[in-house]
């Protein structure tokens, strides 16, 4: 184990010790505030630190066992003996490094999923369409709910814009290196010539924050609209003014949902939607401060800024934030997204090991 992690560990025990000793105290029994306060972070501490002590048992015991390969009567038993013991704090290690990386509280939330058509018009709006298939099938697999809040299609039949709720536990964490650019390259059908088109799409993973923490959101900052629905419905849906647009003059977003009969529906699920892109604002500007989180931020959508390209003629995926080339598109178009979702995952973990084990202690 690392120098570095291991004096954090150590680091860490020590802490683990000193509230164990606290909680015995009047003091802090008798205040509410610091016993809750002193728990919460005991318990917190407790998993992490009671498998290092593990490993320095089982350090110790190692030890023991290398000095008994000396006694030549037992020496091919304790050999034997130590390989078990190898093995068995090669797994702890890596359930200690797993407890190291800090738990964000959005992994186990639910999200909205934001795919909007960028460069490259039809094209573009088609491969959206085809996006969402491919994580709606995911989420099928998973065993995850997916709910359409608002989609503006084109005539082509791809979307411009599409935004839906997955809903399952553990979402969030799964999907949330998904946002940023995505990149096609194909010929389209109406492409006579054979030549290769460049298109993008840009993704948005957003967590579905609780009534309890959502950001506060002043409705003297909103600016409300109502109309028409357009397309498919019925005459009710075509005649009423029940869609709603909702723009936050402080930040510019503009969000519209004309999916339901109700104005009064299509407003509550515009305010979540709305809520959720402020919320992820303000995650971005934390990640921004983070290395080992700058790689999932989302792009602009220009060619040039892409998270993953999707080349059709040599079924090829290639993840340019961890160098991932794979030739497997069509299976991830049909759901088999853990291809890429698990490498990004390790990739992101061993970043903040590694940073982990340069930090000062």
């Amino acid at each position: 184990m690392n120098d570095s992690i291991l004096n954090k560990l150590k680091s860490l025990r020590n802490r683990f010790k000193e509230i164990e000793i606290l909680l015995t105290q009047k003091h802090i029994i008798s205040n509410q505030e610091s016993l809750k306060s002193l728990s919460q972070e005991y318990l917190k501490l407790s998993k992490v630190v009671k498998c290092f002590m593990k490993w320095e048992k089982l350090e110790l015991d190692i030890e023991n066992i290398y000095s008994l390969c000396e006694d030549t009567e037992i020496q091919e038993l304790a050999e034997k003996e130590l390989i078990l013991y190898n093995k068995k704090k090669k797994i702890l290690e890596r359930k200690i490094n797993k407890l190291l990386i800090p738990q964000d509280p959005n992994d186990e939330r639910s999200c909205f999923i934001e795919i909007r058509a960028a460069t490259g018009g039809d094209e573009s709006s088609i491969f959206s369409s085809e996006l969402f298939r491919m994580y709606t099938k995911y989420a099928e697999s998973c065993d995850w709910k997916v709910d359409i809040m608002s989609a503006s299609e084109n005539e082509k039949g791809g979307f411009k814009e599409i935004i839906a709720k997955i809903t399952g536990k553990g979402v969030c964490g799964r999907l949330k290196f998904e946002s940023g650019g995505h990149r096609v390259q194909r010929v389209p059908e109406t492409e006579s010539q054979g030549r290769i088109h460049t298109s993008t799409c840009t993704v948005a993973i957003m967590p579905v924050v609780p009534k309890t923490e959502m950001e506060e959101i002043h409705m003297s900052d909103l600016k409300i609209d109502t109309f028409r629905s357009s397309g498919a419905g019925g005459q009710h849906v075509n005649t009423t003014d029940s869609a709603i647009r909702i723009t936050h003059i402080p930040t510019g977003h503009v969000v519209e949902c004309q999916d339901e009969r109700s104005q009064h529906k299509n407003k509550a699920k515009a305010l979540s939607i709305l809520s959720a892109r402020v919320h992820a604002e303000k995650l971005r500007k934390t990640h921004e401060e983070n290395a080992c989180m700058r790689k999932i931020l989302l792009g602009s959508g220009e060619r040039s800024d892409r998270n993953r390209t999707y080349n059709f003629p040599q079924n090829r995926i290639t993840d340019h934030r961890i160098n991932l080339t794979i030739y497997k598109l069509n299976e991830v178009l049909q759901g088999k997204l853990e291809l890429l979702i698990e490498p990004i995952i390790q990739e992101y973990q061993a970043d903040f090991l590694s940073s982990l084990s340069k930090s000062k202690l």
